[in-house]
């Protein structure tokens, strides 16, 4: 992983966020989706640069300031990362990805990684390998700010982003109720997946154990794997969550930390339900794997039975083949007719004694 530049939080200006010069400001303009000042829990009117939001702010005395970026470069967040004094370590975090869920703090500042999962409804897992897609969430929360980083296409913040507006005596709590917002999206986007895979799952088990039916072991380690997906996100983020709720920081207050209960208890749920999806797959594996041993198994026992059949034809017509002058009964007038009889007898024979015995 490519180390980002220590000159972007090397040689920070002493001046205030709102003596900057604006054009260092308007670095965030390629991947800033908003930036936005609340104060008493309502959105303050106009447009601000993330320097002049954060000195409306400190200047107030009170609120906090919301910037939400969409898969930033390392120049769209090097005046983002000098302004709110980040670490440099976290801002690498932030613009490479490929993290796992995480919680860190540096100083006044929590660095959270969630993953974010949704599922592929148009896609064919047979065709694409695929049916649920990830990215990254990263959120920054010190304690007038809070600052979130999305990779990937989906799970935008646009919807949580409103529902904390038509609430102000809840968004007035902080900055940390904005973490808790998107943490249970997170977990709830987990939930709606999980759900979508138990279907697929109980299908599979339906055509697994259906009769006259042979499903391919290969659609199921699909699923599996889609399964390992949703479980790399949800597994590592029980201990985050539960720093959180257990007063990690002074930068979560008391009020909110039992919001993160409630989301680690939803978290708890979709990972017992993960660790049972992958059982019930393994066992399926399993089972198909055993139906198509059984097929074949039985496919033998036909091929063995048709040819044992077969063989007495070919055996008496083998015999009475030879370019021998004394064979037996050769020149008997009923020859022809008693041996066809024989020789159709014996296959009726064996046949009622493969079909009494299941071979046939």
């Amino acid at each position: 992983m490519a180390v980002l530049p220590s000159r972007i939080l090397r040689n920070r200006s002493t001046r205030s966020p709102a003596s900057r010069p604006a054009q260092a400001e308007r670095s965030e303009v390629n991947s800033v989706v908003d930036c936005a000042v609340y104060v008493d829990g309502g959105r303050l009117p106009g447009h601000r640069t993330h320097g002049e939001a954060l000195a409306e702010v400190r200047r107030r005395g009170t609120g906090f300031v919301w910037i939400g970026l969409h898969e930033p470069t390392e120049n769209d967040i090097k005046g983002i990362a000098e302004t709110f004094d980040l670490h440099e370590l976290a801002v690498e975090d932030a613009v490479h990805a490929h993290q796992r869920p995480k919680l860190e703090r540096y100083g006044d500042t929590l660095f959270m990684v969630l993953k974010t999962i949704r599922y592929l409804a148009e896609a064919d897992p047979r065709q694409t390998g695929e049916v649920v897609e990830s990215g990254e969430m990263m959120v920054f929360l010190g304690r007038d700010f809070v600052l979130t980083v999305r990779h990937g296409n989906h799970s935008g913040l646009a919807g949580v982003r409103r529902q904390l507006e038509a609430d102000p005596e809840h968004l007035a709590l902080g900055p940390a109720v904005v973490l808790h917002a998107i943490a249970d999206q997170v977990v709830d986007s987990y939930l709606a997946v999980g759900a979508v895979l138990e279907t697929a799952i109980d299908e599979m088990e339906a055509r697994v154990f259906a009769p006259k039916t042979t499903v391919d072991a290969e659609q199921i380690y699909l699923l599996k794997r889609e399964v390992l997906e949703l479980r790399r996100a949800v597994k590592p983020l029980g201990t985050p969550l539960r720093r959180l709720a257990d007063g990690y920081s002074a930068v979560v207050p008391e009020k909110v930390r039992s919001y993160f209960r409630d989301v680690e208890d939803h978290l708890t749920k979709v990972s017992e339900q993960v660790a049972g999806f992958d059982e019930l797959l393994t066992t399926l594996v399993d089972a198909a794997l055993a139906k198509i041993t059984l097929r074949q198994s039985s496919d033998m026992r036909k091929i063995t039975s048709w040819a044992a059949i077969i063989s007495v034809p070919t055996m008496v017509a083998g015999i009475y083949g030879m370019n021998f002058d004394y064979i037996p009964e050769l020149h008997y007038q009923y020859s022809y007719p008693v041996v066809l009889l024989v020789i159709l007898g014996s296959c009726l024979t064996l046949y009622r004694t493969f079909r009494r015995n299941g071979w046939l």
